[in-house]
């Protein structure tokens, strides 16, 4: 044990939301302590989740359309995979990044702390290091960014060929049968990067569809695009056993397919939890929601008002887009600046092949909330820069209001429908409607003349189909 020691502020977590608050208030004048477990910044999405999985998906694109590419008179061979080489390179890009991370919290003169920690009663913080040594420290203000975790599925066994996303991703052999339970994002896209590497995959789902949640139609398009590379995929299918062999692991299944799944390995993808718990936010006097968040307001304000906090911690969607938004919305009401989270508009994207983005409420969340709406489609089939790429199957809709043509929401599907769905997001903040989209010239020929299309479709005005 050591002596306390006072921070003026503390961020707990240096993950999207955590390094962005403490860089924030750092560059607004603040003496900046920012604490985390790993021994480097960036949390699970730089270190094991979001860009280690889009290292691996690239290669995944790139080993498709080489395949691809021979339909066109260009012939380049089977791939072949050197597991080794490709986890390296993966790991190269994260050191890169996080390394970069650690030179920005340098320049900012943002004191790192290495260790675990949990909140020990008002104003305190109890830091657990490596050695389990114990260092207390003192606060003015803190932020909580802590993150989340792989949901674990009750009575499991522990065995070395279950996976969580986070040991799928470390790419410990390349499992010819592959199970993979839940057809989420992260569950799609770990299908999406085993199938490429030549694992025979197979997903099982409890709801009707992949991507539940999205619009079903365009979901469809994406588990279309899996079955056509050999990926099985049960919807409507509850795991209901699981038995650990010497040779294998099984599933028994039941409801849109009945019968036993076996596999070299099997990753768990149900999804992430946050818990509260785990840093002690009770002793702190904080409430904490049922299912272990932490309620917060607009501008990020725990029911402890010099304690905020932020991203997955405080419930979904889990994302480090909207963590990294909070992040900075903390430390600047922190800081005695005006700001406030109050958007709904966060983009949902499953990085998978073809890719599923979206953004605002589906048509389904519409007619639960018994908003009026029309939806606008534009089939990829008829776009010339989609077909000329060599692109599939892909769809831009529109969900609009049928009395003034204001956009409510956007989904597509198809080839960098992530970078797409950023003219739907700002268009459904500045209240755009399809004339505004479609009187937008987009260039030509571009994936995003998709977007104007399905808007010239509902007015009327559309001449490309």
């Amino acid at each position: 044990m050591t002596d306390t020691k006072h921070a003026d502020l503390i961020v707990i977590g240096a993950g999207p939301g955590g390094y962005a608050a403490a860089f924030r208030a750092a560059d607004l004048g603040r003496s900046v302590i920012l604490v985390d477990g790993r021994s480097t910044l960036g949390g699970v999405c730089l270190n094991e989740g979001c860009i280690p999985s889009k290292a691996l998906l690239h290669a995944a694109r790139v080993i498709h359309e080489a395949a691809h590419i021979g339909t066109w008179g260009v012939a380049l061979g089977k791939p072949k995979v050197d597991l080794d080489a490709l986890r390296q390179r993966k790991d190269a890009i994260v050191s890169q990044l996080t390394g970069g991370l650690a030179q920005l919290a340098r320049r900012r003169k943002v004191e790192l702390v290495s260790g675990r920690a949990a909140l020990a009663g008002g104003d305190e913080l109890a830091i657990t290091d490596a050695n389990g040594d114990i260092r207390r420290w003192t606060f003015g203000q803190a932020i909580i960014a802590t993150g989340s975790s792989p949901v674990q599925l009750p009575g499991w066994p522990t065995d070395s060929r279950i996976w969580d996303s986070t040991a799928a991703l470390e790419l410990r052999s390349l499992p010819r049968p592959l199970a993979i339970v839940g057809g989420g994002i992260i569950g799609l896209e770990m299908a999406t990067i085993y199938s490429a590497l030549g694992s025979a995959v197979t997903v099982i789902e409890l709801a009707d569809q992949v991507a539940p949640g999205a619009e079903p139609e365009a979901a469809a398009l994406v588990r279309a695009a899996l079955e056509a590379r050999n990926c099985v995929v049960h919807t409507g299918t509850r795991v209901t056993g699981i038995k650990a062999g010497s040779k294998s692991v099984a599933l028994a299944c039941e409801g849109g397919f009945t019968g036993t799944v076996e596999a070299d390995a099997v990753i768990q993808a149900v999804g992430r939890r946050a818990s509260a718990s785990a840093i002690a936010a009770e002793k702190a006097g904080i409430e904490i929601r049922s299912d272990g968040t932490i309620p917060v307001d607009a501008r990020c304000r725990t029911s402890r008002p010099n304690i905020f906090a932020v991203g997955d911690i405080t419930g979904g969607p889990m994302l480090a887009h909207r963590a990294t938004h909070q992040g900075k919305v903390a430390a600047e009401v922190a800081c005695g600046h005006a700001a406030a989270f109050d958007t709904t508009f966060i983009p949902s994207v499953a990085y998978t092949d073809p890719e599923l983005a979206w953004v605002g409420p589906t048509t389904a969340q519409l007619k639960v909330a018994g908003v009026a709406h029309k939806v606008a489609r534009f089939p990829w089939a008829a776009s010339g820069r989609n077909l000329a790429s060599g692109g599939g199957d892909g769809l831009t809709m529109i969900a609009y209001a049928p009395e003034n043509g204001r956009v409510l929401g956007v989904t597509i599907v198809g080839t960098g429908a992530g970078e797409l769905l950023a003219e739907a997001g700002l268009a459904l903040e500045m209240g755009a409607t399809l004339t505004d989209l479609a009187l937008t010239v987009h260039a030509h020929p571009t994936l995003s003349e998709t977007v104007a299309f399905a808007a010239e479709r509902a007015l009327g005005t559309l001449t490309d189909l």
